[in-house]
């Protein structure tokens, strides 16, 4: 099964797709320039691009943290940057009100790893009738995401994307069972490996107010989940990860995209020849 956004198609047999973009809109300037520069680097390897960014970060370790501009403003800069780059654009929504306002706006309605087995949402989100990106609980079995997958299915909307973004292991670590990827394709759904969220290191920060990481590790896993056969690759950049108000210590500085790039492209084009 394929999935269709705007003018790319997610799925077995075609290219690979990019989405990428800062964890949380920290401005409307920094926004249209990462976005900008994405689709720039992308172009130069023939890769689709789906922009992303939230308008709202609701899972923050600290009270403290920053949690974005809100929906309305947030909305309203992926609105400018879907129109002024012609970019099809993707947004974590954390409620059933939030998924109406977000579909007239964007083109995926992501569900954040820790809600995806919140039934009521996953149906919000598949009524729309917009694509729906559902990222693998920390805690959950890959095999065990065809429930949430067919919740939204039941809406009738199968424009389904999972995404693997690593497995609770211990205490402030995550890793990444590669078998999940096939395993989850098995369902019959196009599959995404979020190689930044991968390597967290949640709630592991000297100050234990924000997570850690291990942004080192980015270039091995983004290689290793595309030669293990994902369709899109789910990458939060930003120009100074260190300076970032949200998830500082695992975002990939924006000017190694294209590093990135030129690396996993070449494998998944091996892949598709394969299989």
């Amino acid at each position: 099964m394929s999935v269709s956004v705007g003018p790319l198609v997610i799925g077995r047999g075609h290219p690979l797709v990019l989405i990428a973009g800062p964890c949380v809109i920290e401005s409307r300037d920094m926004a249209l320039r990462v976005a900008e520069t994405v689709r720039t680097t992308a172009a130069a390897y023939q890769t689709p691009v789906i922009f992303k960014s939230s308008y709202r970060k609701a899972n923050r370790t600290s009270g403290a943290g920053f949690t974005g501009p809100g929906m309305e403003e947030g909305l309203r800069i992926l609105e400018e940057i879907r129109t002024s780059l012609a970019l099809p654009v993707l947004t974590d929504i954390h409620s059933e009100a939030e998924a109406s306002a977000a579909a007239q706006v964007v083109d995926i309605l992501q569900i954040p790893a820790f809600l995806c087995r919140q039934t009521d949402l996953l149906r919000a989100a598949g009524k729309t009738g917009k694509a729906v990106n559902i990222k693998k609980g920390q805690f959950l079995a890959p095999e065990d995401m065809r429930h949430a997958a067919e919740k939204v299915r039941e809406t009738g909307n199968e424009r389904i994307l999972l995404t693997e973004r690593g497995s609770t292991f211990g205490y402030h670590n995550l890793v990444v069972d590669m078998r999940s990827l096939p395993i989850m394709r098995a369902t019959g759904y196009p599959v995404v490996l979020d190689a930044t969220h991968s390597v967290q290191l949640p709630g592991s920060d000297k100050t234990g107010n924000r997570s850690g990481g291990q942004p080192e590790f980015i270039f091995p896993i983004a290689r290793a989940g595309i030669a293990a056969g994902c369709d899109a690759l789910f990458i939060e950049v930003h120009p100074d990860p260190p300076a970032a108000l949200s998830d500082a210590a695992s975002q990939l500085r924006l000017d190694l995209l294209d590093r990135l790039l030129g690396q996993v492209v070449p494998i998944h084009r091996l892949v598709q020849e394969w299989s």
